[in-house]
């Protein structure tokens, strides 16, 4: 029984940190002597020993529940969402003061109408706004810059009022970027409104991504109305 959970523990510990395999065993695709053929090289190795192919296909049965689809009330929020995407934006980060944060107020009393966003830290303040401002932010904060990016993209995920108060919703967001391979250049929650930003080149897969994501989940949602199961 020792070795078994072993094994299992192994497995876990391997799936746990590849998202591929998560959502294959999440949504079912995943054939799992081929994903036991793929894994067994790393379980031998952690385990210091030959593991036969039918040990890790019983582990990835056994684990399998761990990676579930989301509960019903994420489900509907994901269906409920809807995606904008602002292209062409840039962020700054910048040292935290006082002198700073009162001049925070400045660009966003300037371009009221600009989509710019505040994000607060314990040593620094991030701001996300339209590339066309990025001069006058270089401007008015100078020698306090931390870090300057440009050749970004905002996609906003708004959501119904019910995200505030539900844990897990932007988790699954993120997991679909990152199965993808798609990096979160930043990200932060605004009342109903997810916004995460990606390099432009990565806009149009991300894009993508969370369309198929709010897709899947309304058909999920249609089909248990009908009393489907998909």
């Amino acid at each position: 029984m020792l070795v078994r959970q072993n094994i299992t523990k192994t497995v876990k510990a391997i799936i746990d940190n590849d998202l591929a395999f998560q959502d294959a065993l999440q949504r079912g695709y995943g054939n799992f002597s081929a994903m036991a053929r793929m894994i067994k090289p790393s379980v031998d190795a952690i385990l210091n020993r030959d593991v036969s192919i039918e040990s890790i296909v019983t582990a990835l049965k056994r684990i399998r529940h761990n990676y579930t689809l989301p509960s019903k009330s994420i489900e509907s929020i994901i269906a409920d969402s809807k995606i904008n995407v602002r292209t062409d934006v840039a962020k700054i980060s910048i040292a935290k003061s006082r002198s700073t944060i009162e001049k925070v107020s400045l660009p966003l009393k300037e371009h009221y109408d600009s989509f710019i966003s505040v994000s607060e830290g314990i040593n620094s303040v991030t701001m996300i706004f339209d590339d066309i401002i990025l001069e006058r932010m270089k401007d008015i904060f100078n020698e306090h810059l931390l870090e300057v990016e440009d050749d970004l993209a905002a996609i906003i995920v708004q959501s119904p009022e019910e995200i505030i108060k539900t844990p897990g919703c932007a988790l699954v967001f993120y997991n679909q970027l990152a199965r993808r391979r798609i990096n979160i250049e930043d990200t932060v929650s605004c009342y109903t409104d997810t916004i995460i930003i990606v390099k432009m080149d990565d806009v149009a897969r991300a894009f993508n991504a969370l369309t198929d994501l709010i897709s899947e989940s309304r058909k999920q949602i249609a089909g248990i109305s009908r009393g489907y199961n998909f």
